[in-house]
């Protein structure tokens, strides 16, 4: 009985969504990307106080994949606006990468607030083709917030291992899709159409863990946990570090 309720109101939720279906069609939602960068900006100081603790924790064992010579050099996929730049160590190398290049003015901003670190460049590049980064090129590869609106989980996860080098990690923070008996799957699967329009491409419903446990690391060190003090649509969440 809640399958089929399920179903039937995620079937008007996208009935409620056509005109942005269409909106898309037409071209017109180029124009959110242009203002998405502005709207993820703002929330990014909201999330990093609500989710600051765990961010240190994810990321503080990140020297002991330095080189003999000390230097770091790191590659965040969809680096948005630099949300996770004051967690780096200290002078790291920071190769950014993200799809959409309007989000280059607060990049700019972001590393004007954490000069600890040493900026390498700015690549547009998809997750899953990552073409410009030579192979075995990186130490350490970042990706938060971002696997649950990549076309291809899979293949993002690929390119992570071809340009990470041996011995390297990829570090992870994600939102996920809820137990299958909770009334928050139940409304993640619902909203999950209107989401995708709001969140700029992003899915509530991705069991991205498994993804993680297929993709032929050598190592892989996760932890569910439930985010604090964000709503329950995404409150379902994992983090780690695999290593190739």
């Amino acid at each position: 009985m809640k399958s089929c309720l399920m179903k039937l109101c995620r079937f008007l939720c996208k009935l409620l969504t056509l005109p942005l279906h269409l909106v898309g069609i037409i071209g017109f939602y180029g124009m959110y990307k242009r203002f998405f960068p502005l709207l993820a900006y703002n929330i990014t100081f909201s999330y990093n106080d609500k989710m600051h603790k765990m961010k240190r924790e994810l990321f503080r064992n990140m020297c002991k994949f330095a080189n003999t010579d000390g230097t770091l050099r790191l590659l965040e996929i969809g680096c948005g606006s630099g949300a996770n730049f004051q967690f780096y160590p200290y002078g790291c190398t920071v190769v950014c990468t993200d799809p959409n290049p309007h989000f280059e003015k607060y990049l700019r901003m972001s590393m004007e607030a954490n000069k600890h670190l040493t900026y390498d460049e700015f690549i547009v590049v998809s997750g899953e083709d990552m073409k410009e980064v030579k192979d075995e090129s990186v130490d350490v590869v970042v990706c938060t917030l971002v696997l649950c609106s990549v076309n291809s989980v899979h293949q993002v996860l690929q390119e992570v291992r071809r340009i990470l080098k041996t011995g390297g990690a990829f570090y992870f923070m994600e939102h996920v899709v809820s137990g299958p008996s909770s009334w928050t799957y139940f409304f993640q699967h619902v909203l999950e159409p209107l989401w995708y329009y709001l969140g700029d491409g992003c899915s509530i419903t991705r069991a991205t863990w498994k993804d993680l446990e297929a993709a032929g690391f050598s190592e892989l060190h996760l932890k569910h946990f439930e985010a604090p003090e964000v709503t329950s649509m995404i409150r379902p969440h994992i983090m780690g570090y695999s290593i190739k």
